[in-house]
Parts: C-alpha cells; sequence; structure tokens
C-alpha cells in the first residue's frame, strides 16, 4: 500500500493506493532512437571503405621503406629485412628510423607513440572519444617508417590507431552524441583489423572487449558492419584465404592432450604477466633517462639493430614467422631465438615510445614459447598427443588472452586466421588457463596498464544494469507529497512550512480525484514573482513527464538527468490517475540489490537427515497466505 498525501482547502488527506491494482501504464519512450542504428551503421560502413584502402596503403608503405632502407630499391614488393646483406651496418638503420619517428612525434603529434589500443582507450574513457584528426596520417606514416626500417612490430596496430581516428574525426565533424562517437571509433579501428587480417568476428570482440566496454545493438550493430566491410576489403585488396595457412590440418585433440594444452596455458599466463612487467620496466627505465623523449625511439631502434645483426628474424613485421612458427618444423635454435631475442627488441623499442603494434609481436612470442612447450611435452611423454602445430597456435592465442585479457578475441583470432576449427577445444583449454592466472596475478593488463598510470580506471566487467533489472513496481514506496491544483499559493507554503516538508524540491500535482496535472519545483512555488492567493494549478509548466510501474528503473533515471528532476510521479495509463511517487532516493537504495547478489552468502536448499528443508525468503508469508486461503 502507498500513502500519498494530497493537500486541499488547507488540510492534508490520506489516501491509500494499491499499485498491483493498476497493471496498466504509460510505456515512456526510450531516449535512444532505433532509427539512429541505420545512420550510425551507414558512417560506420563508409568508415571501414576508407580504412581498408588506407590498410593496402600502410602495407605497401612498410614494403617501400623496407625495401629502400634495407636493399636500395625503390619498390612495394613484399620483402624482408632478415635477408639483407649490410652486416655490421644494419644495427644503424633501426636507430634512423627510430630517430625519425622521435622527430615527427616532437613536431608532429606526441600521440602517434605507443602501440594504438591504449590510447585509443584513453580517449574513449576521458576525452568523449575525440582524437586529433592529424592522426589519421602521422600515425601510418610513422609506423611505416618504425617497421620498414626493422622496427619489430606488426601493421595491425597502427592500423587500429587509424581507423579509429578516422571513426573520431568523423563523428567530431558530424552533429552525433558522444556514444555514438565512441561507437564510430570502435568501428574504424576493428574494420582497420579485419582488413588486415579478414578476421571479422575477431574484430567485433576487440571492440567489445577492448574499446566499447558495452554489449549493446545499438553499437555491435554498426560495428559489426564495419567488420564485414573491412573483411571484403581485405579479401579485394590483400588475398582470398586464411592470412596463417597451414600446411597440414589440424587433428581433434585428444582428452589428454586436452590436459596437457591446459597446462600450457598456465604456464604462458605467467609468461605474458613477465612480459607485462619487463615491457613497463623498461617504460620506467626510459622515463628515468636525462634526454628528451624525442631521442628514446633512437635509443631503442639502435637495440633493435644490435639484436637484428644477431637474429635477423627478429626484424620487421615477421608475419611470416608466424606461418613458419605453425607449421611445426622450426628448429629450436631458432624458436628460443623468436621466444627470448624477438622480445626482448619488441620490449626495448615499445617501451621507447616509437610507433608499433603489440598483436604481432605477441603472436611471435606467444607461438614460439608454445612450441618449445609442445616440444618439451613430446620428449617427455611422445603419447600425450600433443602436436608442434597446435601446440604454437594455442600458444600464440594463449599469450595475447593473457597479456591482454582479450579472451573471446584470442580464440576467434585464432580460429579466423588459421581456419582450423578442430582447434576449438584446445583454445579453449589454453585461453581459459592463462586469462585465469592473468586475472589473478596480475592487476592491469599490457593495454590498460599505460592509462592506469594516469588514474584512468577501464570496466573489467560486462554486468546488466541492476536499474534494468528491476521495475518501479518493485521499488515503489509510501514516500512523497501530491498537492491539489486547487489550493492556493498561500495555504500550500503555510503547510509545507508547519510540516517542514522541504526533503524534495520538486511536488507532484494533481486534482482532488488524483488525476495527475503537472510538477511543480519548491524554489517556483516559493518565488515572488506570483500572487500568493492563485491557485497551484496556474504554476504548473510540465505536465508530461511521468512513468508506469512496468518501466525499469533505468527508464526512470534517464527521464530524472533528462528533465533535470528528483521525483516521478507513477501514472496509470487508463485514467491517468496517480498511483505512486518515484524518489531519487528510491533509486540509489536499490544498489543494495547489486551488492548482495556478489557478497550476500547464504543456502536456499539445506540438507538434513529427514529429507530436504526448502527455505524460501518468504517463507512466513507464504504460509500465512495458505492459512488465510484454507
Amino acid at each position: 500500500m502507498i500513502n500519498n498525501h494530497i493537500l486541499n482547502n488547507g488540510i492534508p488527506i490520506s489516501i491509500s493506493l494499491n499499485p498491483v491494482l493498476e497493471q496498466e501504464h504509460f510505456q515512456a519512450k526510450k531516449p535512444y532512437d532505433k532509427k539512429r542504428i541505420f545512420t550510425i551503421s551507414a558512417l560506420a560502413v563508409l568508415i571501414a571503405v576508407c580504412i581498408s584502402f588506407i590498410a593496402k596503403l600502410l602495407v605497401y608503405f612498410i614494403d617501400l621503406f623496407t625495401n629502400i632502407s634495407f636493399y636500395g630499391n625503390f619498390s612495394i614488393e613484399p620483402s624482408s629485412p632478415a635477408n639483407n646483406t649490410y652486416g655490421l651496418f644494419v644495427i644503424v638503420i633501426p636507430a634512423i628510423g627510430g630517430l625519425i619517428v622521435g622527430l615527427m612525434a616532437f613536431y608532429g603529434s606526441k600521440a602517434i607513440r605507443g602501440h594504438g589500443i591504449p590510447e585509443a582507450m584513453e580517449q574513449i574513457l576521458t576525452n568523449q572519444s575525440k582524437i586529433k584528426p592529424s592522426i589519421i596520417f602521422l600515425k601510418p606514416l610513422s609506423a611505416a617508417i618504425s617497421i620498414g626500417t626493422g622496427g619489430p612490430f606488426g601493421a595491425e596496430g597502427p592500423i587500429i590507431a587509424t581507423g579509429g581516428a578516422l571513426g573520431s574525426t568523423l563523428g567530431q565533424l558530424l552533429k552525433i552524441s558522444d556514444n555514438e562517437r565512441k561507437i564510430l571509433l570502435a568501428a574504424g579501428a576493428t574494420a582497420g583489423m579485419a582488413a588486415i587480417f579478414g578476421s571479422p568476428i575477431a574484430g567485433i570482440f576487440l571492440a567489445i572487449e577492448l574499446l566499447l566496454f558495452e554489449f549493446s545493438p545499438r553499437s555491435v550493430i554498426p560495428v559489426a558492419m564495419a567488420c564485414i566491410t573491412g573483411a571484403a576489403g581485405h579479401h579485394l585488396l590483400f588475398k582470398a584465404g586464411v592470412v596463417f595457412p597451414l600446411k597440414i590440418a589440424i587433428e581433434s585433440a585428444s582428452n589428454s592432450a586436452l590436459g596437457f594444452y591446459g597446462i600450457m596455458g598456465i604456464v604462458i599466463g605467467f609468461v605474458s604477466i613477465l612480459v607485462t612487467k619487463i615491457v613497463y620496466l623498461i617504460e620506467d627505465g626510459f622515463e628515468k633517462l636525462p634526454i628528451h623523449w624525442a631521442w628514446w625511439p633512437a635509443i631503442g631502434g639502435l637495440a633493435v639493430g644490435i639484436i637484428g645483426y644477431f637474429a635477423p628474424r627478429t626484424l620487421g613485421v615477421g608475419y611470416y614467422n608466424i606461418i613458419d612458427i605453425l607449421s611445426g618444423t622450426m628448429s629450436i635454435h631458432i624458436l628460443l631465438s623468436l621466444s627470448i631475442l624477438k622480445f626482448i627488441s619488441w620490449s626495448i623499442s615499445l617501451g621507447s615510445g616509437t610507433s608499433g603494434g603489440t598483436l604481432a609481436p605477441l603472436l611471435i612470442i606467444g607461438g614460439a614459447t608454445g612450441a618449445l612447450l609442445g616440444s618439451l611435452i613430446i620428449y617427455w611423454s611422445p603419447a600425450s598427443g600433443i602436436t608442434l602445430p597446435l601446440a604454437a597456435l594455442v600458444g600464440m592465442s594463449a599469450m595475447f588472452a593473457g597479456a591482454s585479457r582479450a579472451f573471446l578475441t584470442s580464440i576467434i583470432f585464432a580460429l579466423e586466421t588459421t581456419g582450423q576449427s578442430n582447434a576449438l577445444l584446445p583454445l579453449l583449454a589454453t585461453c581459459t588457463t592463462a586469462y585465469f592466472i592473468s586475472y589473478f596475478f596480475m592487476e592491469n593488463t599490457i593495454m590498460t596498464e599505460k592509462i592506469a598510470r594516469r588514474g584512468v580506471k577501464t570496466p573489467h566487467s560486462y554486468e546488466p544494469d541492476v536499474l534494468e533489472k528491476l521495475t518501479v513496481e518493485q521499488v515503489l514506496t509510501d514516500n512523497g507529497i501530491v498537492i491539489s491544483e486547487e489550493n492556493s499559493i498561500r495555504e500550500v507554503r503555510e503547510w509545507l512550512i508547519r510540516e517542514q516538508n522541504f526533503k524534495s524540491n520538486y511536488f507532484i500535482i494533481s486534482s482532488n480525484e488524483r488525476v495527475y496535472k503537472g510538477i511543480l519545483s519548491s524554489s517556483y512555488l516559493f518565488s515572488n514573482h506570483h500572487s500568493q492567493e492563485n491557485l497551484i494549478g496556474t504554476l504548473i509548466k510540465r505536465n508530461g513527464i511521468y512513468i508506469g510501474l512496468n518501466d525499469t528503473l533505468l527508464t526512470a533515471v534517464e527521464i530524472m538527468a533528462k528533465e533535470n528532476i528528483d521525483v516521478l510521479p507513477v501514472v496509470s495509463k487508463e485514467n491517468t490517475k496517480i498511483i505512486g511517487i518515484l524518489s531519487y532516493r528510491d533509486i540509489i537504495a536499490t544498489y543494495k540489490y547489486g551488492i548482495d547478489e556478489h557478497e550476500k552468502k547464504q543456502p536456499h536448499i539445506s540438507l538434513k537427515r529427514n529429507g530436504i528443508k526448502i527455505l524460501l525468503r518468504g517463507q512466513k508469508l507464504v504460509s500465512d497466505m495458505k492459512r488465510k486461503d484454507k
């Protein structure tokens, strides 16, 4: 029962209202227009088309700078710096590339430094998804120079950053909301990933796990359309088929093999933590250097050159390394070189603040580590059922899952880029254990550590809002005041002062028959701009603001925020009569439901010797009702 008070002729009247009997209610209009999804999706597709061509240009530029730097040829034909014949002179080339990138960051934009995703996350969380338009040009160019001169990065990080900048820029030019700008940013970023790898589903999950921080039709549909378009661009501009083909198809793993793959995931989970810690330890070391940050990429490039002289395979993008690792024919010597020296080269270069990505290096390091662990298991137990190609594949995926905690992205990416559906269960086993280890032993990931140090907190869970699960009827109380429109302003003021009813900034106005008339603010009620003998009904300016019993509290909050009020009348659709009042205090109190769901621990079924006793929260009430029925 809800008891509200209607003030009539100076006398407060108590009226009993039963919301259970009033099932018909007004359905508040949703604040988001579904038609906007078509508009945002069309923009996302347009961005994806553009970023597909930019991705192709980026690869051309990487090949161009690689040919110029290591072979003296002005050509865009694919080539690898590992086959250069420069000898000791190769040490200087990555340092020159790092120097150029440092100068570009200093005179152009400091935002081109880093590997792209953390920077995009920070703009989403702190700057309304606004990225400088200059990043569209500076990021791919700087990354092409960095990678083309031997930087141990992949093209995916720069293209993700470039796509995000393109989506953000278009979102800043158009009249759209901050959330829609975030969607366009995520669409551009993931479309770039899909264009490079031909992995649209992994792109969608990447957006959900690392960029959108939400899962809703208004965000997923445009991102999915962009990723599909990006994948189509990949097949049109690059090549059809998977990017990491295996010569021999992977067969289904046995139960014993799944157990070993799970153990591998535990080991790689700890390795991913070590990788993340060392990367930021190196970055901290560069911060302490007594020279300007613009020189740091040159120092990092020098380290890349030294390592590249001894291990040429560590230079450049190295996608061919992934294919060779997955073949299962690499020697232990090369695997050790890629797992250790590639990591050292990449971590120093990335820590120096140059322009590059993390995905390809993590895949190479993880794949080599997985192949080494697989070789060890096969040597120790030949009947384990482990195969080197599958060990390398799950190692790749587990390293990314542990370092970034993009759990679903890691699994789907491995499946899409190799086309090996039989690897699903081993991938699930390995990525789950790696994710488990990372979650329990590492506070931040390789994607979030940098922005966490700047005080930016990233969401780590995607749960339904408690306000969306509860309806108005579930929390409605007997608090609130309803004032009759036929009272004079003087009568209402005197009664409120006498009763000291100033808890609310707004009052609900109705007729004597409880028919809703409107909302009145206390500041306007006590204003001196009108005669005190006027009726309250003459002050009403807003009369279309109300809610129904079955509306969610989320709808109520959205209406309160939009109208800047702290109470809402609950009105019957059938006769527009007031059946309750919802205040912001009622809504705040509901958060205890969410706390109880996670923290309150109590059994609901108790096992006894004489059988099962069912303990219901409302057991006494149920018993009383049954007794009454009898």
